[in-house]
């Protein structure tokens, strides 16, 4: 094929379509007029055809200078994107979560933390993408690195995958990249693990199931008490003592004080309208001097744990109240693509600088909204997840 000249290109100029100039370099031009290079390369069968610049801004000369160094890295199985942008300034991935640690480590509360955030990273991760550019890495390649965790080291794992989408997220918010990771893939590509902690959890693809039997036994305070611990996802203690004059049933609101949560802070759950309507029942059933929420046996005391075990008993299930807890989180990680910092949230977990904001009435309290209203409408057998 003959090469283009300056004469024969203003001719082309005029003509869509690809004109070739040899060795794989063409000028491709537009319907409109526009006209840019690319260079055509094929290695180990794949072909793939490579963006040079626009025909304004690079000359023929240029234009086969830069196919010649495309073909050059393709055949020393160098990647030319990754190349152009390392040169661009984008970071690898290793360069990019160093950064990101370096940005959170004054928001945790000791220095172990810190450094296991960073070293778990170092351990699982480098090896297949620190040097991979942080725009380039994706969804198959953390999935690969954490199979082969996730039997053997699942409660790690669930870490890895957790800081990796912090500095994925991190890269999309400078510009680095257009979309975070497909986490919901990710983790239904993954293998079932065991189930983690100390409390035995229902599996999330059973609540459904569990909620419509719940729903359809004769009422009693433990149940209407356990329905709402499942959809706010709160521990068996906040519920039991929960006073009317938290909940502002209007604005779909629950403020538990700082006094009554593990953490030491006010903790502000949205309620979804599923949560509301249980809160309503217990309201429509309350005597003229109920302070609680939901009824003890005892006038005047909270609901005792036994009357929650109890009810949970009856439905004929080997978990526990707080298993729930992990039936929620289990299910934000496996079946949804809300952030692992949403659902530690929605959970009252304190963790890293994300979940500062989640304790305040802000943008971190509507996202919790939405993640709660799609939880609740899963237990309903709703499924938008």
């Amino acid at each position: 094929m003959s090469g283009l000249t300056a004469v024969a290109i203003k001719a082309k100029l005029r003509t869509p379509g690809r004109h070739g100039d040899g060795k794989g370099l063409y000028l491709q031009v537009g319907e409109t007029g526009s006209a840019s290079w690319i260079v055509r390369v094929q290695k180990n069968g794949k072909r793939r055809d490579i963006g040079l610049g626009s025909f304004d801004k690079v000359s023929l000369a240029r234009a086969r200078q830069l196919a010649s160094d495309v073909r050059t890295q393709v055949e020393a199985g160098i990647d030319p994107r990754t190349e152009r942008k390392k040169a661009a300034g984008i970071p690898t991935f290793k360069e990019a979560a160093i950064i990101v640690h370096g940005e959170r480590k004054a928001m945790w509360r000791n220095s172990k933390h810190g450094a296991q955030w960073l070293s778990t990273l170092e351990t699982y991760a480098y090896g297949q993408i620190g040097d991979v550019a942080v725009s380039e890495v994706n969804g198959g390649q953390v999935r690969d690195l954490l199979a082969e965790i996730w039997l053997e080291k699942n409660e790690t794992a669930r870490r890895v995958r957790q800081r990796i989408a912090a500095v994925i997220d991190w890269a999309v918010g400078k510009g680095y990249r257009e979309a975070s990771l497909p986490m919901a893939a990710i983790n239904k590509a993954l293998p079932k693990a065991a189930k983690r902690g100390h409390h035995a959890a229902l599996a999330w693809a059973d609540l459904p199931t569990f909620m419509a039997n719940l729903r359809g036994k004769d009422f009693s305070w433990g149940r209407l008490g356990l329905e709402a611990a499942i959809l706010t996802a709160t521990r068996s203690g906040e519920i039991r003592e929960a006073t009317w004059d938290e909940v502002d049933l209007e604005k779909a609101l629950w403020a538990i004080p700082a006094a009554r949560m593990k953490a030491g802070r006010e903790h502000v759950v949205p309620l979804s309208p599923a949560a509301v309507a249980v809160f309503q029942s217990a309201y429509d059933r309350k005597a003229a001097s109920q302070k609680y929420i939901f009824a003890g046996t005892k006038h005047g005391k909270p609901m005792s744990d036994m009357t929650l075990g109890k009810a949970l008993k009856d439905m004929g299930e080997s978990v526990t109240v707080h298993g729930f807890r992990s039936t929620f989180r289990d299910w934000v990680a496996e079946d949804t693509q809300f952030s692992g910092d949403l659902a530690e949230a929605a959970l009252a977990h304190v963790i890293a600088d994300k979940t500062v904001a989640a304790y305040q009435r802000g943008t971190m309290l509507d996202k919790r909204r939405i993640l709660m209203n799609t939880w609740a409408e899963y237990a309903g057998g709703n499924k938008k997840s």
